[in-house]
């Protein structure tokens, strides 16, 4: 009877072990992106050890345990079900992560977005575009967006491509697209602009927005190229004003900052005021 009783304990005993040494069951099917696609995202966003990468539709958490593991950001998972929620952060105490990368249970609606520097998705092209607006009154200038086969409807990305996805467990191609976005400053409207070139001379910067583009015009010379990139944005004014050339500079909050230079070579500086 005794030998019985060891034997039970050490049979329970190695049932506990087995259980703590594997990742917790799912409830339901779901299609994780590849790894190797994960790799590129990541990649594109220049994730980095200052980074807060937040994950749209987690999965397993490849994508957060990834950025903690390869590049020492931090991050975090948002999942819809439980038990994915569960295995993720089974995978990321295993993976020695479990203090870096954390996952929970949130509906991806209602997740707040500010502290990501990357937000990561792939979710269905209908939840991208509904997110759209979010991402863009929420995320900082400069912070990166990267999607998984899906775009962002009619906001262009700043980067595309299609790469090969032998392990992708959906579709006939075996590709995968990747689409990447820099959250623009938000620079509508009217802005008081003076420049070194001008001397005391000021004009009215009009600039209508529309995602990372804009146009608008400065003085009485209408302005081409406009665009930014994060906080930082450059454009050309032309015609015959004073404040004719190529400007470029950094938006921070009610002010741009920058370098203008004529088509003569002649440069100075700039500064913008709403």
């Amino acid at each position: 009877m005794r030998h019985c009783l060891v034997l039970a304990g050490l049979l329970a005993a190695a049932a506990a072990f087995a259980q703590s040494e594997s990742p917790p069951p799912r409830d339901a099917p779901y299609f994780p992106t590849p790894q190797s696609v994960v790799d590129r995202m990541l990649q594109l966003a220049k994730v980095g050890p200052e980074d807060f990468v937040i994950d749209l539709g987690a999965g397993d958490g490849r994508i957060v345990i990834t950025a903690a593991k390869k590049y020492g950001a931090r991050g975090l998972g948002i999942e819809i079900e439980p038990s994915l929620v569960t295995q993720a952060n089974w995978y990321a105490r295993r993976d020695g992560v479990g203090d870096r990368a954390k996952f929970v249970e949130q509906d991806l609606f209602q997740t707040d977005l500010r502290p990501a520097t990357v937000l990561t998705l792939y979710l269905f092209r209908e939840l991208n575009i509904k997110l759209a607006p979010r991402i863009l009154e929420q995320l900082r200038p400069g912070a990166r967006v990267v999607s998984h086969d899906w775009d962002l409807g009619d906001w262009t990305p700043d980067h595309q491509e299609t790469m090969p996805a032998p392990d992708k467990a959906v579709g006939i191609s075996r590709e995968s697209k990747v689409f990447m976005w820099i959250v623009p400053a938000r620079v509508n409207g009217n802005w008081r602009v003076e420049t070194t070139l001008t001397g005391a001379q000021s004009a009215t910067l009009a600039l209508r927005q529309r995602y990372q583009f804009f146009e608008g015009t400065l003085d009485a010379g209408a302005l081409q190229g406009g665009r930014a990139t994060g906080a930082s944005l450059a454009f050309t004014v032309a015609g015959a004003t004073p404040f004719a050339g190529r400007y470029e500079g950094t938006a921070e909050g009610d002010a741009i900052t920058g370098r203008v230079v004529r088509a003569d070579g002649t440069a100075g500086t700039w500064r913008a005021v709403r």
